[in-house]
């Protein structure tokens, strides 16, 4: 019996890094003081919330604030996403089993079904479905009413929404990456969750290495933990840190091996760009979307790569983090462009 609890620890321990409240989420202080507004406003008035929409690059906490929404007023919440309702149909089977106050989360919400967005519409100002009943001259429209819900849409790519969706919510917040100290305490929190003790140099190795985002700051908590459990002792000290970045293939700004092939085949194929995000994709055998979504928000951020009309250019800070020259031709090519 004693076994079988001991492995399922470190499980439950895993499930328990998400903060339940506004208090516990760590960072975004602009963004919890404007939802804790709305929330104790909602609630003196007995009202439920109005629709919210949460956008940003991946990983950031879009999930984890709408959970976090759904604790804080004391609702069920129901998770989908925009592919996952394919037709009116489903969205109307999700829509009928909510009940009052109840939230309904719809990930990448901007890839809805242009029919399914346009089934949303009135569900979300008038809190009916209109259904269409039979074919042909004998098709008739029935009414539906539904509960008085709240729709927290999250989208990594917020210009793929149509105005007409984007207008209905309430309340839309961009979540930006965070600081260095803010991940420090994102760290803090999870180390001690997963009752680990990391030495206060190492934690701040590891901030530096996270990308500002959360999900990315406790995947590599846990793998150097790993690390740590396998090849020192379980000591959680700086050269650990990064003895277990080298074995990631991160190096010290949190850039990891796809970051630096997209620099690289900017500069090294392309002569520090400007080149079409197309032919980055087809040199990386990578989606589009990936790049732009994952790994162009970061790279544009630390300053390495810029967007222009005539394409994806590397910038000097880029060249001088891969120790590559910047020719005098290609540094007055840039400057023109700016």
């Amino acid at each position: 019996m004693k076994t079988k609890k001991t492995e399922k620890e470190p499980e439950l321990r895993d499930m328990a890094l998400r903060p339940k409240k506004l208090g516990d989420f760590v960072g975004q202080e602009k963004i919890k003081k404007k939802l804790l507004t709305f929330l104790q406003a909602a609630k003196q008035r007995k009202e439920p919330i109005e629709h919210i929409l949460f956008y940003g690059p991946p990983g950031l906490g879009k999930t984890t604030l709408a959970h976090v929404i759904a604790n804080e007023i004391g609702s069920q919440i129901r998770i989908t996403s925009g592919p996952a309702i394919e037709r009116s149909g489903d969205l109307a089977s999700i829509l009928t089993n909510l009940e009052d106050y109840d939230i309904l989360f719809i990930d990448e919400i901007h890839r809805l079904s242009k029919p399914v967005e346009e089934t949303l519409y009135p569900a979300m100002e008038e809190y009916h479905l209109d259904v269409i009943l039979g074919k042909g001259p004998s098709a008739r429209s029935l009414r539906l009413d539904l509960p008085h819900f709240t729709i927290i849409g999250a989208t990594t790519r917020i210009g793929l929404l149509s105005s007409p969706l984007r207008d209905r919510f309430g309340a839309t917040h961009r979540i930006d990456f965070y600081s260095e100290e803010d991940i420090e305490g994102i760290i803090t929190r999870s180390a001690k969750l997963l009752s680990i003790e990391i030495e206060p140099v190492a934690l701040h190795e590891l901030a530096r290495t996270s990308r500002g985002t959360p999900r990315i700051a406790n995947r590599l908590l846990r793998r150097v933990r790993d690390y740590a459990q396998v090849h020192a002792q379980g000591r959680l000290d700086a050269d650990t840190v990064k003895k277990a970045m080298e074995m990631l293939e991160i190096d010290e700004y949190g850039l990891d091996r796809a970051d630096r092939q997209i620099l690289d085949i900017i500069i090294n194929k392309h002569a520090g760009g400007p080149v079409g995000i197309e032919t980055i994709a087809a040199a990386l055998s990578e989606d589009i979307g990936t790049i732009m979504d994952v790994h162009e928000p970061f790279l544009m951020q630390l300053g390495f790569l810029k967007r222009t009309s005539r394409g994806r250019m590397a910038t000097q800070l880029a060249f001088k983090h891969l120790k590559i020259p910047l020719p005098k031709q290609i540094e007055k090519q840039q400057s023109l462009l700016e």
